[in-house]
């Protein structure tokens, strides 16, 4: 055994550090969550703050406005990778994920707090904007750092387990703000949740996130970054190096997050949107499948620990390839038909969203990491990850789904090639790396 190795397994047994790992843990998941509640409860109540903050005068183009203003904050994100990924790597990640955090919980009560557009008319929009950029600019780099951050505090043996967190709550954050919605819909009429009620989600989120801002400030920082300068003693690389990193990173990112999106959101849009499925039992079989994947995903973690990071990203990326046609046709009007499709998509993308964090984190010196994150990882979910419901659904609805599906494949396909290339780095100290 090497000095750096046991120097690494006497830091691991070290009960103080064990708690203080978990702690983190757990405080980055509870601000992940709520950042992915605020994010969603915005597209959830999109009707109620369309009749709100812009002119209800036309119904459909104040709804429409208020989409193009979510929109827009989703093209911030690849802005708030780009600053926040060098400055996680100068400032440190507790820094940026306690920065990230108090941005999203200031624009979630903003929006709470605007008046209407009735009381000072176009303002409202306007300010509604900017909240949202400065959410999206907050997403971007939390989404960022926190990849790295998982990932370096993890014992190197469960890595995939411990990143696994990330995505279990991003998925539980959107169900949390959905259901939230559902939950005061049912309490309160509609002349009031257009008056006032859309508010209390953006308000309990602020709220709540302060809560998560006090957890966070007791985080360990990354012992990757302050270990030494330039966070790690490898040597650098050259420019050519890490751009050819980034656009390797991107090309992976664009076959994750597409495939993602493609199960996520884009499945239950088109089953309503095209087949003509009842909205309600479309969106309760929705739930139902997205709760079987974020049951799953630390069985994909933990899977990833022992068969190694390459092949569960195969599984994910070759398996959506292989079943994207047929999944697609079984969906018809039938809930059901939308149950086994989507959850069995879902669960073949859980075995690369479960070991994620640790994935990329294992391909990139500690020195770039999220500098290259910043910039690849959001560009890949902007290029890809937001297209993708707008394009099924469009594609679908003219009788052409055939070329959607063929996308999804020769993105998969690049990216596999992609991953095919990687080391196999599972399990090895992130600082030889």
């Amino acid at each position: 055994m090497t000095i750096v190795e046991r120097n690494t397994a006497q830091a691991e047994a070290s009960p103080e550090r064990s708690r203080l790992q978990r702690k983190s843990l757990f405080a980055t998941g509870v601000g992940n969550l709520l950042e992915w509640f605020d994010w969603t409860i915005y597209t959830v109540a999109s009707v109620y703050i369309a009749g709100s903050l812009f002119n209800s005068g036309n119904p459909m183009s104040a709804l429409l406005s208020t989409l193009a203003v979510f929109a827009v904050g989703f093209l911030m994100r690849p802005i708030g990778g780009l600053v926040f990924g060098p400055l996680a790597d100068k400032l440190g990640r507790r820094a940026v994920l306690l920065t990230t955090m108090f941005l999203m919980a200031a624009a979630s009560l903003g929006i709470a707090l605007i008046p209407s557009y009735a009381a000072i008319g176009s303002w409202a929009s306007l300010l509604l904007l900017l909240a949202r950029l400065v959410q999206g600019f907050a997403h971007g780099g939390e989404a960022t750092t926190s990849y790295a951050y998982i990932a370096e505090i993890a014992p190197p043996k469960r890595r995939g387990l411990w990143s696994s967190t990330v995505f279990i709550a991003v998925g539980s954050g959107s169900l949390l703000a959905t259901f939230f919605m559902a939950m005061l819909t049912g309490l309160i009429s509609k002349p009031e949740m257009m008056e006032w009620g859309w508010r209390i989600p953006f308000a309990a989120g602020a709220l709540l996130a302060v809560a998560a801002l006090w957890l966070r400030r007791g985080m360990m920082e990354s012992e990757h970054v302050a270990s030494a300068p330039g966070g790690t003693a490898v040597a650098p690389w050259s420019k050519k190096q890490v751009v050819a990193a980034g656009v390797k990173l991107f090309l992976y990112e664009a076959g994750s997050t597409l495939t993602y999106y493609t199960w996520v959101t884009s499945a239950a849009i088109y089953a309503i949107g095209v087949k003509g499925m009842d909205p309600g039992q479309a969106f309760t079989v929705s739930v139902i499948a997205q709760l079987a994947y974020i049951a799953f995903l630390p069985v994909s973690g933990w899977i990833s620990d022992h068969w190694g990071r390459k092949a569960t990203t195969l599984i994910s990326l070759l398996g959506i390839a292989a079943t994207v046609f047929p999944l697609w046709a079984l969906m018809s009007s039938e809930p059901w038909t939308l149950l086994v499709a989507q959850t069995a998509g879902l669960l073949l993308v859980a075995f690369i969203t479960g070991s994620k964090p640790a994935a990329i984190s294992e391909q990139i010196p500690t020195r770039y990491r999220t500098r290259i994150f910043g910039i690849s990882i959001s560009l890949g979910v902007a290029v890809c990850g937001g297209t993708a419901s707008y394009l099924s659904t469009w594609l679908y609805s003219i009788g052409s789904g055939w070329i959607f599906n063929v996308y999804v494949i020769a993105i998969a396909a690049i990216s596999s090639v992609v991953v095919l290339k990687w080391k196999n780095n599972t399990g090895v100290p992130l600082d030889q790396i």
